[in-house]
């Protein structure tokens, strides 16, 4: 590890990717992770580079076409040349736009989704602060719900168990893993990429330990996934290589064995379960003649039956513990395997004990597999949102290109508004978002699209009016999560770049000029909501008697431990200990293994049951591989893609796509050779890895490179970056919740022989004289 200079004065910080302080020696940034963190995480090296790159955005600047014909939809969005522009004449245009279509047009053609992490603090949090602006300056605003990671289990989990967040966050521990566990299933696994992220922060990575700890116990980690790499080695893993999305037919398999050798908890189906005999009847096949037995599921998945029929015995009659990955239900009909799993761990009769059952996507988050606090964590209030209509997040571009439609979504219809203005602030669209050049063409429908950004991603180059905005290094706030004990004094580490301004700041002006600065600011600095933000978490600790520091002195200590809840297995333990007294928040307070209320929805792509259900988007003779989109390990999501731990983790400036020897083999592909990616969406370029931790016939791109089109000016241009959602397609898991697919996919991969177009995501986009 580089030596750090005696003379740096560090102050302390918190990103989503952990805690930590930074300095300066001279005219460099010296980052160092919190002194605590046991396995800290190297993307906080993103930032050094990050903070002054050619990629920020130094002044508010706004697109030509729009400030010389005025709003409304057009092509050039995306393509078109900036113009700069003073504050002060910007914020007037932009107060003057937004009276325009809040008084002609009303709130419910303002989308205000505003999707995004942005910063770890709880104050200058992006989304917070649009979301408050349009509720107390414009009246509302449509909203988007549920999230591009989550957006099928989100909606079915609370069918069939209770919320998400309590099957997720506050149920199986890591501390009951090391302590109780003998086999661990992980369906799509628990990479330790994800979990080294937490929103708001995190102050120690406890992940690998812990199951380097539960293995050397003799813990039993299974990893049924085509990547190797979704556990760590620390874990031990016995690697189930499955053929992509295929993971609901390997339950099924597993729970016919269970069924035919009497292996499952019948006592507790009987008393903790409805409809299993409904469930039972599909399993065995009395209904449509196929039953789900090993060897139906091993032509499906690629596991041999014997594989199969093994591994069920392995996890019957032991504290067992299912665990199924976000990326699961980031596929057609994902909330099939999330409630398949639900069923197998109900099966398994394990619910509710110590470090055995279901725990949906633990590993996904820093926040999952650990306690929670015991004192409420800061959060900026939002107001009130008068307009009620909404649409699930992945459906932006369904929204933007036919408005007045109607979809379906949990049991309701609902209709598509008409959209005339879209604010974003502290997120990126063409990161999370799937078919990118049919995102293009819906930006292009509207009137306006207003962004605050820190850099120049492409959501910022399709914008009408971009606003450049302070990064979190260049401001003070506040970092803490309801799953971590630190609470850090964000402390300014840097001066704002160029002209950037705090969101907070933006939005105040724009209040003034739209005459509701009192209902937004309260008539607080942003240093006096700090005070008043961290008031109800010095009041929770003085009534509990522990040290209650006011604000100053936390402010100056730089962090406060806060105390944590006991690990009490929450609500799913309160439900097995007593199923009378504590019953679930589902309609029969049991775990429905058939519901009702789905079955009555009618929907033919999410019955009542868990079913198998053939994904449409499957390889051919002409896209023959399958492409896995996973989260990637260098960034969080997108952003800091510029950042020099990124940066410094590609090949000849392009993401890296890893394949297969044998199928690089067939293709002439070496390792470090530009592959170009492609389907009948569009195509991208790489820097092929060749390994043999990823099965044969699937490839794997990491999302988050910044789409780079070859030229812009061109429709379904090559991005020559990496960015795999050219090539994902944008439809929902099912008609139930409307969820993103974006993690599979089918596709080409040949050899780039061409030359080789140079990158250009991070450049400033052409600009002229105002």
């Amino acid at each position: 590890m580089t030596r750090v200079p005696d003379d740096v004065v560090f102050r302390p910080h918190s990103a989503h990717w952990g805690a930590f302080q930074a300095g300066w020696h001279g005219d460099r940034l010296i980052v160092k992770p919190h002194a605590a963190d046991p396995d800290p995480n190297l993307v906080l090296q993103n930032f050094p580079e990050a903070l002054r790159h050619k990629a920020r955005i130094a002044r508010p600047m706004v697109r030509r076409g729009w400030l010389e014909r005025g709003p409304g939809p057009d092509e050039r969005r995306g393509r078109d040349e900036f113009v700069p522009m003073a504050w002060d004449r910007v914020l007037d245009l932009l107060a003057d736009e937004l009276k325009r279509v809040r008084d002609v047009h009303g709130p419910r053609t303002i989308f205000g989704g505003s999707y995004g992490w942005a910063s770890a603090g709880r104050f200058h949090h992006a989304q917070s602060q649009v979301h408050r602006f349009l509720n107390t300056s414009l009246g509302g605003y449509v909203r988007s719900v549920n999230s591009y990671s989550a957006g099928a289990s989100g909606v079915i989990l609370p069918h069939i168990l209770g919320p998400m967040e309590s099957i997720s966050r506050r149920n199986v521990t890591w501390e009951q893993i090391v302590e109780h566990t003998d086999v661990v299933i992980a369906f799509g696994g628990m990479a330790l990429k994800n979990s080294m992220v937490g929103g708001g922060g995190i102050s120690q990575h406890i992940e690998r330990s812990a199951m380097r700890k539960a293995q050397a116990r003799g813990c039993r980690f299974i990893l049924v996934s085509p990547l190797r790499s979704d556990l760590p080695a620390e874990a031990g893993a016995d690697w189930l290589s499955l053929v992509p999305g295929t993971d609901t037919a390997l339950m099924l398999g597993l729970a016919h064995v269970l069924v035919s050798e009497q292996l499952h908890d019948k006592a507790f189906l009987d008393r903790y379960c409805v409809g299993w005999p409904v469930f039972e009847d599909y399993l065995l096949g009395r209904r449509d003649g196929q039953p789900k037995d090993a060897r139906w599921a091993a032509a499906i998945t690629g596991i041999a039956a014997e594989e199969i029929t093994q591994r069920a015995r392995q996890l019957a009659g032991k504290r067992t513990l299912v665990v199924v990955a976000h990326s699961l239900q980031r596929a057609e009909y994902g909330e099939q395997p999330v409630w398949m799993a639900a069923v197998l761990a109900a099966m398994l009769g394990q619910i509710g004990l110590p470090g055995g059952g279901y725990n949906y996507a633990l590993g996904a988050l820093a926040h999952t597999g650990r306690r929670s606090n015991a004192v409420p964590s800061p959060a900026l209030p939002q107001g009130t949102n008068g307009v009620r209509d909404f649409i699930p997040v992945a459906r932006i571009s369904d929204m933007l290109l036919n408005p007045g439609q109607d979809f379906d979504y949990n049991g309701d219809r609902l209709t598509y508004p008409d959209i005339k203005l879209v604010y974003w602030a502290g997120g990126n669209p063409f990161h999370h978002h799937q078919d990118l050049n049919r995102l293009r063409q819906a930006f292009a429908r509207i009137d306006t699209l207003v962004v605050h950004e820190i850099a120049w991603t492409a959501t910022a180059r399709h914008a009408d009016i971009v606003l450049p905005s302070t990064m979190t290094l260049e401001r003070e706030d506040l970092g803490t999560t309801p799953t971590d004990p630190l609470m850090v004094a964000m402390h300014q580490i840097a001066p704002p770049y160029g002209e950037a301004r705090d969101d907070y700041a933006i939005f105040s002006a724009l209040a003034e000029r739209l005459g509701t600065a009192a209902a937004f600011t309260e008539g607080r600095s942003a240093r006096d909501w700090l005070h008043h933000l961290y008031e109800p978490v010095r009041t929770a600790l003085a009534a509990r008697g522990l040290s209650a520091p006011d604000f100053e002195t936390f402010w100056q200590q730089g962090e406060l431990i806060l105390p944590s809840a006991p690990d009490d297995g929450g609500m799913l333990r309160a439900f097995r200990n007593d199923p009378e007294a504590s019953k679930l928040p589902t309609p029969s307070g049991r775990i429905e293994i058939f519901s009702p209320t789905v079955a009555g929805f009618g929907y033919a792509d999410c019955p009542g049951h868990p079913v198998w259900l053939a994904s449409v988007d499957v390889p051919d003779a002409d896209r023959p591989l399958r492409l896995v989109a996973n989260q990637p390990a260098t960034r969080l999501h997108s952003q800091f893609d510029f950042g020099g731990h990124s940066s410094g983790m590609k090949a000849r400036g392009r993401e890296v796509v890893r394949i297969h020897p044998n199928d690089a083999a067939a293709r002439g592909i070496a390792d470090g050779d530009i592959v170009r990616l492609f389907n009948t969406r569009g195509a991208c370029l790489a820097a092929a890895k060749l390994t043999e931790d990823i099965r044969p016939g699937v490839v794997q791109l990491p999302t988050g490179a910044w789409y780079d089109p070859a030229d812009p000016a061109e429709d379904n241009a090559l991005c020559v970056h990496g960015n795999p959602n050219v090539l994902t397609r944008d439809v929902g898991t099912s008609r139930l919740a409307q969820g993103c697919t974006g993690q599979l996919t089918s596709v080409q991969v040949e050899r780039f022989t061409g030359n080789l177009p140079p990158i250009q995501a991070y450049d400033p986009p052409l600009y002229g004289d105002n």
